[in-house]
């Protein structure tokens, strides 16, 4: 996948400017740096929920992609079982209760949002973008909810289901950027740029 010269702004304030950088097929990558840096922009570049206002991404054509926010974006009037339903094709029911089981939430299905904990809403959030599924997984400050154990299991979850495909990790934890990732971007901003790269041999 490569973004060549992305720009983008709000306002006078530039998040984005002449940005270009070329992402492996699979494995996990990490956009380390600061909050408000521009990696949340860079992302919604990526997942098409904004659009750049120059440059180009090549190698997205035809991929599924699949993304786990910041925050859990549950659709509170929905249960644990119908938020992941809704990524899925009707009459799959089944299909998301496994997801659901596998995230550690079988008991809470028929819960609403408004009844669970800030770290089972985000494990919910876990269960249905692998419901989803993808080529690319976007990965948004994922396990900022969710304690050390938690975040190492729902990691593992994640790499069990999708080895093949390519994670790309948003966070300013560099103790999580080194555990979770094979090559790490650190990054400064805005607007944001590319300040050095490490490939990580062994974790």
């Amino acid at each position: 996948m490569k973004l060549e010269h992305l720009n983008q702004a709000y306002g006078e304030r530039a998040v984005l400017r002449d940005f270009s950088l070329e992402l492996p097929d699979s494995g996990t990558v990490c956009l380390f740096g600061p909050s408000g840096c521009g990696k949340t922009t860079l992302l919604n570049c990526l997942a098409g929920i904004l659009t750049p206002q120059g440059g180009t991404i090549t190698g997205l054509s035809g991929k599924r992609i699949s993304y786990v926010f910041q925050e859990s974006r549950l659709l509170p009037w929905a249960t644990v079982l119908e938020n992941v339903e809704l990524v899925l094709p009707p009459n799959h029911t089944q299909t998301a209760l496994e997801w659901i089981s596998r995230a550690g939430l079988l008991p809470y299905a028929g819960q609403y949002p408004r009844k669970l904990s800030g770290g089972q809403r985000q494990r919910v959030s876990f269960a249905r973008a692998l419901a989803y599924g993808g080529d690319v997984l976007l990965l948004d400050e994922p396990f900022h909810a969710l304690d050390r154990a938690a975040a190492q299991e729902m990691s593992a979850l994640l790499q069990q289901s999708f080895p093949e495909s390519l994670k790309i990790l948003v966070t300013h934890s560099r103790e999580e950027a080194e555990r979770l990732s094979d090559r790490i971007y650190f990054l400064e901003g805005p607007p944001l740029r590319v300040v050095s790269c490490r490939e990580q041999t062994a974790r």
